[in-house]
């Protein structure tokens, strides 16, 4: 009877001193998803942003008015008949830095096609005058900048920056397009637009 004890007992042992074989695979797992929404965002990023629904669209845009850097005004309401699009950004926001380049470039994409190219302005939330002219004069871009406003981002709705938001001829509200842009996904957004609008 002693021995069976002991044979038992032996047997308890052995198990407590296995190691543990589940916990590798539970990590790898773990892991693995880590890797793949990795590569999801990373992905979602490069390919310039993400539509995203809202009241607004199909609808004419909000009132919008202020004063731009240059001391100019700045009223959405007067621009109909062209084509508008607004860049909500921040100096220190790093997706709005990320994505300043492809602005510079789409921007000047479109004065090239002359009265056929989209007005762009850009809308600063939450920046003070100083940093967004070091912004820009470090960075480039001399398109309007609306500094003081009636609180253009509140009537968009726009929750985080950099979001994009293109206005038709007629004043509705096409697109909203959050997240960081790139110059490809806006030049494709405004021919399909376009496309739309005049077919």
């Amino acid at each position: 009877m002693t021995e069976v004890s002991d044979d038992l007992t032996d047997l308890i042992d052995l198990g407590e001193q296995r190691p543990n074989r589940v916990a590798p695979w539970i990590a790898m797992a773990i892991a693995i998803t880590m890797v793949g929404l990795f590569v999801v965002l990373i992905g979602a990023d490069s390919e310039g942003g993400q539509d995203a629904q809202s009241p607004l669209l199909g609808r004419p845009a909000p009132e919008a008015t202020g004063t731009l850097v240059d001391g100019g005004n700045f009223d959405l309401s007067q621009r109909k008949g062209s084509w508008v699009v607004l860049n909500f950004f921040r100096a220190d926001c790093v997706p709005c830095i990320q994505e300043h380049p492809d602005l510079v470039e789409f921007t000047e994409q479109q004065a090239a096609l002359g009265i056929d190219g989209a007005e762009f302005y850009s809308i600063v939330v939450d920046d003070s005058r100083e940093d967004v002219e070091k912004f820009f004069a470090d960075n480039g871009g001399d398109w309007p900048v609306v500094l003081d406003h009636q609180l253009i981002d509140v009537a968009f709705g726009v929750a985080l920056v950099p979001e994009t938001w293109i206005i038709d001829p007629s004043g509705i509200v096409e697109a909203r397009i959050i997240s960081r842009v790139s110059t490809e996904r806006l030049n494709i957004t405004m021919q399909q637009l376009r496309e739309v609008y005049t077919g």
